[in-house]
């Protein structure tokens, strides 16, 4: 029977969570690690097996807390509001992110995937779970109305998650409204009907 933890799981995997999230897998030691969770290194290595596990953890939870709970936010609302919603709290969090941690996920894509296939199919896993909210979001519009039938849905779906990705990688180097925005509303006029 396995032995329960003797720590707090939510605040280590919150301060694993942010320090990778900052630094990346790469330059995150496990020294920075421990002094960031307040754990030993033999501690977080039986907890979470190898660095590779803390980071699984890590990414895992910024999935939950992140993309899981926006997603679930915006699916409550109507089709096309649920798109402007998700992007206007894109464009929050990027503008409140001061030390310009940027996307974990799309950090990740750029630093893990290219070399790591296991970590290369969980981040594509992720990027498909946003296409297809907005996938999902599209058809509804679509079939009620107040989203244009100009272009198929699926088509739209990954112009929406292409969009996404860009301005989550400019908020990393330049954090303005203005710019921000203007990536994003032509992707939104694509959405609107003839008369909406």
């Amino acid at each position: 029977m396995a032995r329960p933890r003797e720590f707090d799981e939510e605040a280590v995997l919150e301060a694993t969570m942010q320090c990778f999230w900052r630094f990346g897998y790469e330059a995150t030691s496990v020294k920075d690690l421990t002094e960031r969770t307040g754990l030993t290194a033999a501690s977080l290595y039986n907890a979470y097996g190898d660095k590779r596990g803390l980071f699984q953890a890590a990414l895992d939870r910024y999935v939950d807390e992140s993309i899981g709970r926006r997603i679930q936010r915006c699916e409550a609302l109507p089709p096309l509001e649920a798109i402007h919603a998700f992007f206007e709290e894109i464009v929050r969090r990027s503008l409140n992110d001061r030390q310009h941690k940027g996307c974990m996920i799309v950090n990740s894509a750029m630093e893990m995937a290219p070399h790591d296939a296991e970590f290369q199919k969980i981040i594509a896993g992720v990027l498909v779970r946003i296409e297809d909210f907005f996938l999902g979001c599209v058809m509804a519009g679509q079939s009620d109305g107040t989203i244009a039938q100009s272009l198929r849905a699926d088509v739209l779906a990954r112009h929406l998650l292409g969009v996404l990705m860009g301005v989550r990688v400019l908020a990393r180097v330049r954090s303005d409204r203005v710019l921000l925005e203007g990536v994003i509303a032509p992707a939104l006029a694509l959405l609107q009907p003839p008369n909406g």
